[in-house]
């Protein structure tokens, strides 16, 4: 059992089977390429492929069959005992909202700023993490000055007009001379 990405919900694939990797083809583009798990019963699930859906309905990660493959690395494993061993009433909520904050930003940002909640021994939330990753609102974004360019020194390699003029009206007179009408 495999995810795929969610935007190809009811798209028709073509899936080629190699040895190490599954390549799922939407008409003749490579839509993904995934590791191929051998043996049976296995399965792998990208949380970046069901995470939009588990956000919309937080409380689906607790029965989740799946929910082992929604820790992509053990720091947020140990984020997620925490907020359960903490007794924190929504863990499941806030580390779905981690884990969409993990797929629409920086899954490395996210995680270094778990570890250092949890080398703090302060608690793993959503607001703690976010505040962490600290995305700029569009206020805080920068407004850069327009720059001044100036082009003058590469107008001077280029021949002034009037030596191009010149070699213009040379080239037109060796041709009337060469072709007399």
């Amino acid at each position: 059992m495999y995810s795929v990405p969610s935007r190809l919900i009811g798209t028709s694939l073509l899936v080629r089977l190699k040895a190490e990797t599954l390549e799922g083809y939407v008409g003749s583009t490579v839509a993904f390429t995934i590791p191929r798990l051998i043996g049976k019963q296995q399965h792998r699930v990208d949380y970046r492929h069901v995470i939009w859906s588990l956000v919309r309905k937080p409380g689906a990660f607790a029965a989740y069959r799946y929910r082992d493959d929604l820790f992509p690395t053990t720091t947020f494993r140990l984020a997620y005992d925490q907020l359960v061993s903490r007794g924190v009433e929504r863990a499941d909520r806030d580390y779905v909202r981690i884990l969409h904050l993990a797929a629409s930003t920086s899954e490395t940002e996210v995680e270094t700023a778990i570890t250092l909640l949890l080398e703090t021994r302060a608690l793993p939330t959503f607001d703690a993490v976010r505040d962490l990753v600290h995305l700029p609102h569009a206020s805080e974004v920068l407004a850069l000055p327009t720059p001044h360019l100036d082009l003058s020194p590469y107008d001077n390699l280029i021949p002034s007009r009037s030596i191009h003029a010149y070699n213009h009206q040379s080239t037109h007179a060796i041709t009337d001379t060469l072709n007399p009408t």
